[in-house]
């Protein structure tokens, strides 16, 4: 069949020597982000301090890259601010918020991303908040109606992921904003496995914050993190995990911190320049392949990978409905370490998580091709015992 976004192949260098399947984890690199790079270094070396201002701009970069993305979360300019990671950006959320008066607890599931989970464990108890986990009965999936029941009068903040990470199951969360907002709750939303392979519209699913990443599907490296706040929240308040860059005129270096309006609210130090230089390129890839295309292509590739598991028996742990499945298949075949180890070593990447399983993320630029020549690997590791090689030499990534 003919593929319309097999034309995309030609940005990405690494898939010229290498089956790619890894977008989930790291998003393969655009051809463009080496000019980008060199135009950072280029204004260092030519304007030294004189880049924080002028043509470069760079003091205005967390607000200006953050409108590059947000097109394609539907949400408007200046009302996405560019922090470093994730978990920063759920700190900023979780620190503009008061947990008395009744409105103590923190909705969270147990397939939440961990590091994630970490800070609210860890922070947002001592800031006074009681956190709610809701269970999973498979490991997969997250019980919609079980989730709704945990959010009350007494709910502050539901926390909780778009896509989860090791499932790939999409959580209904127009139903989660619907109930939260019914009890006077707020929505954040961790998006980073579901923005970029998924039309996703902030306004249309009612969350109040969504964070979410470039390094994975937007294809835009590390160091480059995005939140989303409403204006109605952003007008309401006010982070007290923050920094210089949120002061409405941080360079009268005035000792009293007053907020800048929109985005800037959300900042907090001197931002990661080199990672918002990288962070261009892939987002405006995905804008000009279109969104719904990359999603229609993404279901396409998924059920294949799925009708390729059955076919040998291979257990996978994702929902077998595609309205219901982000953009991973995870196959939790026999000795998965070592297998996910030995594809690697024969140039198929892909990675590896407990309870999940070799985690197979094809992508816009994925060939049909491609997806065959993976599993037919899996076939040769597990035939000839090639995982025991590795098996027993576990990493710190994997």
């Amino acid at each position: 069949m003919t593929d319309p976004l097999l034309t995309f192949r030609a940005e990405f260098p690494i898939l010229e020597g290498t089956t790619y399947l890894v977008s989930n984890s790291l998003g393969a690199m655009p051809r463009g982000v080496a000019d980008r790079l060199a135009e950072y270094v280029d204004q260092w070396a030519e304007l030294g301090v004189r880049a924080w201002a002028g043509d470069a701009g760079w003091w205005q970069m967390p607000v200006a890259v953050g409108d590059e993305i947000a097109p394609l979360i539907g949400a408007g300019p200046g009302e996405i601010a560019m922090l470093p990671n994730v978990t920063i950006a759920q700190t900023a959320v979780l620190s503009a918020l008061d947990y008395t008066a009744g409105r103590d607890a923190i909705v969270m599931t147990e397939l939440d991303f961990p590091s994630v989970r970490y800070v609210y464990d860890e922070l947002a108890t001592r800031l006074g908040a009681r956190i709610v986990v809701v269970p999973s009965d498979d490991g997969i999936t997250i019980d919609t109606q079980r989730l709704l029941n945990a959010i009350d009068e007494r709910t502050k903040l539901v926390a909780v992921s778009h896509v989860l990470f090791r499932s790939a199951f999409i959580m209904d969360v127009a139903a989660i904003c619907r109930r939260a907002h019914e009890m006077g709750a707020l929505v954040s939303l961790d998006a980073f496995h579901s923005v970029g392979v998924m039309p996703v519209d902030v306004k249309e699913l009612g969350v109040d914050f969504l964070a979410g990443g470039v390094l994975k599907w937007l294809c835009g490296g590390p160091g480059g993190a995005f939140l989303y706040a409403s204006p109605e929240g952003t007008a309401s308040l006010s982070p007290s995990f923050t920094g210089w860059q949120a002061h409405e005129h941080p360079f009268a270096f005035d000792g009293e911190m007053r907020y800048a309006h929109g985005a800037w609210r959300w900042l907090n130090g001197t931002p990661a320049i080199p990672a918002l230089f990288a962070a261009i390129e892939g987002p405006r890839l995905l804008r000009r392949a279109g969104i719904q295309r990359v999603r229609d292509k993404s279901v396409r590739q998924t059920s294949r990978l799925i009708e390729l598991a059955d076919a040998r028996g291979y257990p996978v742990t994702v929902p077998r409905n595609p309205e219901q499945r982000g953009g991973t298949v995870a196959f939790d075949v026999p000795h998965a370490y070592g297998v996910a180890q030995a594809l690697l070593a024969n140039d198929v990447i892909v990675d590896y998580r407990p309870n999940a399983g070799v985690r197979v993320a094809p992508h816009f630029y994925t060939s049909d091709e491609e997806l065959e020549r993976a599993v037919e690997t899996i076939d040769g590791i597990l035939r000839d015992g090639d995982w025991k090689k590795f098996d027993e030499k576990r990493g710190v990534v994997t």
